[in-house]
This record gives C-alpha cells, sequence and structure tokens, in this order.
C-alpha cells in the first residue's frame, strides 16, 4: 500500500504574473490545459492531488522573473488559498530575484507573516547566480529563518540561447533544449557547485538547498565533482559532507526508476523528496512511479514511507491528516 504522499515542486501562476505567462510558449503548446491548471488554486487541483493520492502540495510559483510588487500579490494570493485549505496545501515564497536585499525581506514577510515553509527561486536572475557577495542577505535570512530555499530552474538568457542552444535544428529543439529537455537541469547543478566554490556553504553551513528533478544531475556526476573539487580552492567542509549536510533532492517530472538506483546508492535517504512537477507534469504518473518502487524491492517500507512524506514532513515541519 503506498504510503501517504507530499509533494513540494507544485506550480500555480498568479494573477499578477501576466508578463510571465509569455514565457511559457513550448509547454503550452504541448501539455493540453495547462493555462487552466496553473490559473486554479482550488478545486481542479485538489481533484488532481486525490486522484494522485496526494496529502500535501506545496504551492509555489512558475519561474520567469518578476519584481517585488509582483512577488507580493503572487505571495498574498497564495497564501489565501493556503489558508482555505491548510489541510492539503502549503506555501513556498516566490522572491525579486535580481534584489537579494528585497528577496531576503521578502522571504521573512512570507515565513513569519504568511505562514510559508520556504521558498521557490529562479535559478539565475538574468546572466547573474547567486554566489557573489550581495546575495548573502537572502542565504543569511534562509539560515536564520530555518527554511529551504528551492533552486527551480529558468530559461536561459538571450546570450545563453545564441552561444549554447542554437544551432543547425529546428526552433522547437533550442526551445526544448534551453529549457526541460537538458538545460535548466545542468544550470541548476552548476549553481550549486558554485555556490560551494565560492564558500558560500562556509559562510551559511546550515544552509538549506533543494534541487528538483532527481538532483538536477550531480547524484550522476558526485564520484566526479568528489575527486575534482578539491581543486577549486581551500573549503571547511568537502562537496560530499556539503552534499550530506545542506542538498536534499526531488523526484519531480522523472518517472524512471533507473535515476533512483544511483540515487540510493550515493544521497541518504533522509535527503530525497517526493514531487511531481504539477501541472507540467501529472500526478496520476507521479503516483504510478511510487507504485513501481514500492514493488522494485530498491527500499524497505520505512524507506519508501521517507521519500513518500516524512522527510517532507521533517524539513519543513508539516504533519499529514488526509491518507488515502
Amino acid at each position: 500500500m503506498t504510503p501517504p504522499l507530499i509533494t513540494l515542486e507544485e506550480h500555480f501562476l498568479s494573477e499578477a504574473a501576466e508578463d510571465v505567462k509569455t514565457l511559457y510558449s513550448e509547454q503550452l503548446g504541448n501539455i493540453p490545459e495547462l493555462a487552466t491548471k496553473l490559473s486554479d488554486l482550488g478545486a481542479l487541483r485538489l481533484q488532481s492531488m486525490d486522484e494522485g493520492q496526494i496529502s500535501i502540495q506545496v504551492i509555489s510559483h512558475g519561474p520567469g522573473a518578476m519584481p517585488l510588487s509582483q512577488c507580493m500579490a503572487a505571495n498574498d494570493q497564495l497564501a489565501a488559498a493556503v489558508k482555505a485549505r491548510p489541510d492539503r496545501f502549503a506555501g513556498f515564497a516566490v522572491l525579486p530575484v535580481a534584489d537579494p536585499a528585497e528577496s531576503a525581506k521578502e522571504l521573512t514577510r512570507c515565513i513569519r507573516e504568511l505562514g510559508f515553509v520556504g521558498a521557490l527561486i529562479d535559478n539565475r536572475a538574468g546572466n547573474t547566480y547567486y554566489d557573489g557577495p550581495e546575495y548573502d542577505p537572502l542565504w543569511k535570512a534562509a539560515q536564520e529563518l530555518d527554511v529551504p530555499i528551492y533552486l527551480h530552474p529558468t530559461w536561459p538568457s538571450d546570450e545563453q540561447t545564441d552561444l549554447i542552444y542554437t544551432g543547425n535544428f529546428a526552433k522547437s529543439a533550442t526551445l526544448s533544449l534551453s529549457a526541460s529537455g537538458w538545460g535548466w537541469h545542468s544550470d541548476v547543478a552548476l549553481h550549486i557547485l558554485r555556490l560551494f566554490a565560492a564558500g558560500t556553504f562556509d559562510k551559511f553551513p546550515r544552509l538549506k538547498i533543494i534541487a528538483g528533478h532527481m538532483g538536477e544531475m550531480i547524484p550522476y556526476m558526485l564520484d566526479r565533482i568528489v575527486q575534482l573539487s578539491p581543486r577549486w580552492g581551500k573549503r571547511n567542509r568537502l562537496f560530499k559532507e556539503v552534499y550530506d549536510s545542506n542538498i536534499w533532492i526531488t523526484t519531480s517530472g522523472v518517472w524512471s526508476i533507473d535515476p533512483m538506483a544511483t540515487i540510493l546508492r550515493n544521497t541518504q535517504v533522509g535527503r530525497i523528496l517526493y514531487s511531481v512537477d504539477y501541472p507540467f507534469a501529472k500526478n496520476e504518473n507521479g503516483l504510478a512511479f511510487m507504485k513501481q518502487l514500492e514493488g522494485s524491492q530498491m527500499v524497505n517500507d520505512e524507506q519508501l514511507e521517507q521519500i513518500a512524506y516524512k522527510n517532507a514532513e521533517q524539513l519543513l515541519g508539516l504533519k499529514v491528516t488526509k491518507r488515502f
């Protein structure tokens, strides 16, 4: 019997995000009813959760840069939905990541006033990653508030698109390769390695980072990273220690137990979290994956429960009340 499920890379688009919606052309053209599902924070979402046997969904805004005013409006809209169904919904804040000081303030507001359990943020602000000292206020706030930051992929800048993802192939391939077909995942992995190389985890040793999509490629390169990262500069801890202490990964949108086999060999079970990536992925596909994992004999009952909901309860301070 599949245990209760908590998911935490599950998106909506706010009423304030009209400019962001234009970024979703590739997904909107290939995923039926995506626009309707992204705008819903009520009955349609709950119905899909029930079909996927999801007890709690941690909802976050979809990727795409927004200024502070739009982030605040989106967070307030999400907070109202969570308040209406606190038994089924929880919230991750969206932050104006181009402004690290304002991001720290908005994160604090969302945790202390809105009752959110962390933040899910764009992986970059244009061409800027968050390993510079100007982002210390954000990381400091996250550490002091004791909440995780979910680094979520975002679209490449124009410069990255032209240099890396444009070639002798169709525009549709460029759109996919630069996003969910490849580039999103490698870019988040690079960002985490940049944070390590820059000493961010030395400055903020209790910082909690979540990476989706089966760890955004890091688990499959982990031995290579561990081998070569000592060349990147002297750090207080080796990368494997940081990986074991500061990084959590989710299953979002990857429905094969093959990568999970690798993860279970080099990643602590307590760091693995179930997620779907709704509505870009289907809750019922996630449920089928969990049933396949349950029958695979790769995990015992306790480990399956950890991945399904117990790790999320512990990390986010949630408590499952609805069971299927």
